[in-house]
């Protein structure tokens, strides 16, 4: 399957496709951590793929087999200026990064990622960033066998009222 695949950047008349799998991966927020995501919040971030298709500071990227969007990314070009506490930064930052579950293991989140990595070199950018959620083994086993490591944790203590 993987050489039927086709990475690309996406036009706007695939963005309902995207939001499909969009809508996926946040009901697996959702299960995953129902204190941070509503059940309804799909509808409030339905017009998000839609800002960042439109913005020069990012882009939707989309894995095709034949008419049908199977995966996407958005990813975003972050330029950081120098501050007193670190410097200057430039890299891709993965917004949001999804496969449609019947397509899963078939090399195509693999196919995403070498296409971000050559978006990335072509804009001049030596990194890419992510983050994720700790609930969710396989997108970590995934992304570490692609070669992202963890330089930075998110720690949370929940009080008792």
């Amino acid at each position: 399957m993987e050489n039927n695949i086709i990475i690309r950047f996406a036009r706007a008349d695939e963005l309902e496709q995207v939001n499909q799998i969009r809508k996926s991966v946040h009901e697996l927020h959702v299960r995953g951590r129902a204190d941070l995501f509503q059940p309804d919040g799909w509808r409030e971030i339905k017009e998000v793929v839609k800002e960042r298709f439109d913005s020069e500071k990012s882009s939707v990227i989309v894995a095709c087999f034949d008419d049908l969007i199977v995966g996407f990314a958005i990813v975003q070009y972050i330029h950081r200026a120098e501050t007193a506490f670190r410097p200057a930064q430039d890299f891709c930052h993965i917004e949001e990064f999804g496969v449609d579950q019947k397509f899963r293991r078939q090399g195509i989140a693999s196919a995403l990622i070498d296409f971000i990595r050559e978006d990335a070199s072509n804009h001049g950018f030596q990194k890419l960033e992510l983050n994720m959620y700790e609930f969710n083994d396989s997108a970590l086993k995934f992304y570490e066998s692609v070669g992202f490591h963890t330089y930075r944790r998110d720690l949370e203590l929940l009080v008792e009222k």
